[in-house]
């Protein structure tokens, strides 16, 4: 483990032991969704992975040190404070000689996590192709990332305003297995359906963590994507989500909004036009995730 990240002693101790842990995100806190309404989230996931018999690692960069889990007073400073910075892996330098607060996205997590030696990370939706990449060559770093290092990302799909169908291919160019938990179809995040057939499907942790398992005990280096569909109860279904994102990615193509701000910006634009049902859809798939991935992590660990 790199000598720079801090690990509290709850997740250290637990990573000794081969105890499964489960890393969170903190972007979804910081740009995600609306103060406290993300704090309270925050809090009520790493609950979830608790519940599970998982110690959740929420990972950011506080004060230019990369931290693998947080205390309550972090949660708060990451869901409240507008000086928090949006990191990616490329981000990384540069925030730490700062001595910046940053809220790391997948990528980012990613990486740390595998630098504190972390297998399962959960988080709501998964970067990819933007749509209109072809013009603007905006591809998500989570994509790259995947490619690169081994961990699994449990998400509810790639977030519904991407081109779903471009990143699936890029997916399958660099390598990484795309796992649809319990389905034969690829989720899109707000929805169960996105028209696009799911390329391996799982049912279940246990087969999960033995995909897991064989890829790595393989020497195959790199992620696992592991798409687990948001519950029916809790949908918007495509049909009505479709139209909302198309209006969505027209004010944002008037406003110039364009590269990292594209994405919050989009996921706080659908909240305004739903009338907050974008919102309690992401809340409900991100907790689904958190059950389920920390039933994964606990299935890896158990060997």
């Amino acid at each position: 483990m790199h000598d720079q990240i801090r690990l509290t002693d709850e997740v250290a101790d637990a990573l000794a032991e081969g105890r499964p842990v489960v890393a969170l995100e903190s972007t979804i806190i910081s740009h995600g969704m609306p103060y406290p309404r993300n704090v309270e989230m925050a809090r009520e996931v790493e609950a979830i992975v608790r519940s599970q018999g998982a110690v959740p690692a929420t990972i950011a960069v506080l004060g230019g040190v990369p931290r693998v889990g947080l205390a309550p007073d972090d949660l708060e400073l990451l869901g409240s404070d507008p000086d928090v910075v949006k990191v990616s892996v490329r981000d990384l330098p540069f925030v730490v000689a700062r001595g910046l607060h940053g809220a790391t996205t997948v990528a980012a997590t990613m990486r740390l996590a595998s630098l504190a030696g972390i297998r399962v990370f959960v988080t709501g939706g998964l970067g990819g192709v933007h749509r209109g990449a072809q013009q603007s060559f905006d591809v998500s770093a989570d994509l790259t990332e995947l490619g690169r290092t081994s961990v699994a990302v449990v998400s509810a799909g790639v977030k519904s305003i991407l081109d779903i169908g471009l990143t699936l291919e890029m997916l399958e160019t660099l390598g990484v297995p795309v796992l649809v938990n319990g389905a034969d179809e690829f989720p899109s995040f707000y929805s169960r359906s996105s028209g696009f057939a799911a390329p391996m499907r799982v049912d279940g942790p246990e087969e999960t963590a033995a995909v897991l398992r064989a890829k790595w005990s393989l020497g195959l280096p790199g992620g696992v994507v592991v798409a687990n569909p948001i519950p029916v109860d809790d949908e918007i279904p495509a049909a009505e989500i479709g139209g909302i994102i198309e209006r969505a990615l027209a004010d944002a193509d008037r406003l110039g909004v364009t590269g990292k701000d594209i994405t919050p910006y989009l996921l706080g634009r659908i909240v305004e036009i739903t009338g907050g049902a974008s919102l309690t859809a992401n809340i409900a798939l991100v907790k689904n995730n958190a059950w389920f991935g920390a039933a994964v992590a606990a299935a890896y660990a158990d060997r």
